[in-house]
């Protein structure tokens, strides 16, 4: 099972993109579901994520107040919306099912845990 991301481009400082993580074979609303990035050089970071039994979210501090995760169960799919981009926001973004998410914590995926591909996103000028 392969989640699909999708969404990455490139932007200017302070412009938006609004990520897509989308599955055909799981049903994300039965899961935690979280964004991770990772820079070159980077250890990958996890970002943002959405419980799947109350909706609660989690917001990585760089990203706090820019970033908005949410869920269309319709579609099967969840969303990043990402504003007010800066330079370091750079990198690579996954998304994953995670086996924990609350306000103050995301747990990393385990290996029962599925991934999408991964889409990059570039802040520059």
């Amino acid at each position: 099972v392969q989640l699909q991301a999708s969404g990455g481009g490139q932007v200017q400082p302070g412009g938006s993109l609004r990520l897509s993580c989308a599955a055909s074979e799981i049903t994300l609303n039965y899961h935690g579901i979280g964004w991770f990035r990772q820079a070159p050089g980077k250890e990958r970071e996890g970002v943002s994520c959405i419980n799947n039994r109350d909706g609660r979210t989690y917001y990585s501090y760089s990203v706090k107040g820019r970033f908005t995760i949410s869920r269309d169960n319709v579609k099967n799919t969840v969303f990043l919306q990402m504003n007010n981009l800066k330079p370091e926001d750079t990198a690579v973004y996954y998304c994953a099912t995670v086996p924990v998410c609350r306000t103050n914590i995301i747990q990393r995926p385990t290996p029962e845990d599925y991934w999408g591909q991964g889409t990059l996103v570039t802040v520059s000028s």
